[in-house]
């Protein structure tokens, strides 16, 4: 047995801990940086997928998408391409795309830009039409989607709209003066009619609990059958030498006036819902008025316990809220494209506000945005009607797609499977 010398011997191990360790101090602020802007973009993409624009983006997409199956469906040629589909089924894929492109592009050229126009003029007209019908979906949007924010629902739209257009219609046929004064006054009648109109609804809701849908949907029968009443008195609306319920035409010192020159249809109305656009964003967002519609919407009994008013609450988001949608009566009846006051000058346009309001998440630049989708969708739907042979009520069934997803989130991010906010 040989001896162990110190060439036998093992060779000691040194341990290393972490506190021999000596780190570079610019790595590790490299590496926070680096981790904290992970971070940031992690946040951000969470926010991005789970918020609610993403939700109303692609509940437009999938109402588009079902809109185009009835386009098929509806489409004489895919149909007949389907009758020899195991035969030569390359036709039926090609008719189904001539089908949707040629809706869709029409819709495109109705809505935006015609590219088949031959002048200028005629290329640019469909954005104008588009921002005209867009103007009163957004003031009447801007309404409903303030009551929204207040915890409320607004749907006496119609009746706010009559009344406003048709105190805005009195003023502008019964009385004679300079267009200084008689336009602007015949907008402040017609805004201020329609918030006492809609404040009748927040009083009740204030002082007996009334709930409001009732109310102002009680309030849209009244509201149409008192304008209906004033359309059929010549002392009141009706025109002198006619039988109809229709008013006289506006006079020329209290129309809103053209944006664009007599070529287009584009008046001042539109230059009105974005500048309430504005109002609206200031008075939720920088106002103390704003602060509390917020929050007795978030909670009316914490509203309470803080000191807000919440009665007054109610009753001041309704008389706003019928001041702007009022306007959108207006807006109707004092444009440069109307031969004057009817009962039908709210053309649903009440009811497709709540659509509007809901689309644009009661956010008012939202809901400017929503309104002109909603006004492409109304101009170019016409187009594409009369150049493709597209029922028109496809672009209305489109819409009404846009509402079941918009009510339901949960299915739009399970179909396209977005995170929840608690992943």
């Amino acid at each position: 047995m040989s001896e162990k010398g110190p060439e036998n011997e093992p060779a000691e191990t040194t341990k290393v801990t972490d506190d021999d360790v000596v780190e570079d101090p610019q790595d590790s602020a490299a590496d926070t940086d680096r981790v904290a802007e992970a971070s940031r973009w992690h946040v951000a993409l969470r926010e991005i997928t789970t918020g609610n624009a993403l939700v109303a983006v692609l509940s437009v997409f999938l109402a588009m998408f079902f809109g185009s199956l009835m386009i098929l469906f509806t489409d004489a040629d895919v149909r007949y391409g389907m009758s020899y589909f195991f035969a030569r089924p390359s036709d039926t894929f090609i008719y189904a795309w001539e089908a949707i492109s040629g809706a869709y592009v029409s819709l495109w050229r109705g809505a935006v830009f015609n590219d088949l126009g031959s002048t200028f003029h005629q290329q640019i007209k469909p954005i104008t039409e588009t921002l005209k019908f867009a103007a009163p979906l957004t003031l009447a949007g801007l309404g409903i989607g303030l009551t929204f924010r207040a915890g409320l629902f607004n749907i006496g739209g119609r009746g706010q709209m009559l009344l406003g257009g048709a105190a805005a219609a009195f003023v502008a046929v019964k009385l004679d003066l300079p267009m200084i004064v008689h336009l602007p006054l015949a907008i402040l009648v017609g805004a201020l009619v329609a918030a006492l109109w809609g404040g009748i609804a927040g009083l009740l809701k204030a002082l007996t609990g009334a709930h409001e849908v009732i109310v102002t949907i009680m309030l849209n029968y009244v509201g149409y059958y008192l304008v209906f009443y004033a359309l059929t008195r010549k002392s009141l609306l009706q025109a002198p030498n006619s039988g109809n319920p229709k008013s006289s035409p506006m006079p020329e010192s209290a129309i809103l006036p053209d944006l664009l020159g007599p070529k287009f249809n584009l008046h001042a109305g539109f230059l009105l819902a974005v500048l309430a656009t504005f109002l609206v964003w200031w008075i939720l967002n920088r106002s103390a008025l704003g602060y509390r519609f917020r929050a007795v919407g978030e909670n009316p009994a914490a509203a309470k316990a803080a000191g807000i008013n919440v009665g007054l609450a109610y009753f001041s988001a309704f008389l706003i809220s019928g001041a702007l949608v009022g306007l959108a009566g207006v807006n109707q009846v004092l444009g440069s494209v109307t031969d004057g006051a009817t009962s039908g000058l709210d053309a649903g346009i009440g009811f497709d506000a709540i659509t509007v309001a809901l689309l644009g998440r009661s956010r008012p630049f939202g809901i400017l945005a929503a309104g002109i989708l909603f006004g492409a969708f109304k101009s170019g739907g016409f187009f594409m009607q009369a150049s493709e042979s597209i029922p028109v009520d496809i672009v209305l069934v489109i819409q009404s797609l846009i509402v079941l997803f918009l009510a339901a989130p949960p299915l739009v991010k399970a179909i396209f499977r977005l995170p929840s906010k608690e992943a």
